[in-house]
């Protein structure tokens, strides 16, 4: 299957946990349904007809994420009021809101079914011009992102033992002993996002990942970019 690599960084990211609305939290990483968002901007497509390409692009699309560096978060609070109740006292309480800062993500995109070829292969082109009809976000509107063009190739389905600095699923089994020293972050990730904006609960993915570059040995299907680089794609 053919696939691209993009950098993706910014100065602020944050990627809604849902289940955390008083007090939102963040995602550790750019999720895909994020992701998928950023090709509907960089290509310019309106909210309403992304809303019914969202469930295409989840399922024809597949990704991975390796973390450059470490995941720094720091909370910030807001005076969020309704717009029909701005001078209601009961919201005017601030509200916290947890960021990721200096977010930068190694993003692996695979095209697996032909069916989104054309919204993949003009995504590519323009990443590669440094091209974006909408500025591309983090999560958010004042977070916008930086989109790098890194290279192309195949990634080919493998199974047994692989090391990756990407993510990997948790399903997996361990290689070895891991070092005392080395952090392993854990994520819970939203796959797919239906047509009302939804994300079933059922089409979360438990993930582990390593970060400040390091790696993880694992065994498990797995992809093997053109480069040699083991991926897990979900």
């Amino acid at each position: 299957m053919q696939g691209i690599m993009i950098q993706v960084s910014g100065r602020w990211a944050q990627f809604r946990k849902p289940e955390t609305n008083n007090t939102p939290l963040s995602h550790d990483f750019i999720t895909k349904t994020a992701t998928i968002g950023l090709i509907g901007a960089v290509l310019g497509i309106e909210r309403k007809e992304m809303r019914e390409l969202y469930p295409q692009l989840c399922e024809d699309i597949i990704y991975g994420v390796r973390v450059c560096g470490t995941i720094r978060k720091q909370s910030w609070a807001f005076t969020l009021r309704k717009a029909h109740k701005p001078n209601d006292p009961k919201e005017k309480a601030p509200r916290y809101m947890e960021f990721i800062r200096d977010p930068d993500y190694i993003v692996a995109l695979v095209l697996r079914n032909s069916r989104s070829s054309s919204f993949f292969e003009r995504f590519a082109q323009a990443i590669q011009g440094g091209e974006a009809y909408y500025t591309p976000i983090l999560g958010l509107h004042n977070c916008p992102a930086e989109l790098k063009w890194l290279q192309e190739g195949a990634f080919e389905e493998a199974d047994g033992n692989y090391i990756s600095k990407a993510f990997c699923l948790r399903s997996h089994t361990f290689v070895g002993e891991i070092a005392r020293s080395q952090r392993i972050g854990f994520e819970h990730l939203p796959t797919y996002q239906d047509a009302n904006w939804w994300n079933p609960p059922d089409r979360y993915v438990e993930v582990i990942y390593p970060s400040a570059d390091n790696e993880l040995s694992m065994s498990g299907s797995h992809y093997v970019f053109s480069t040699g680089e083991s991926w897990c794609l979900i």
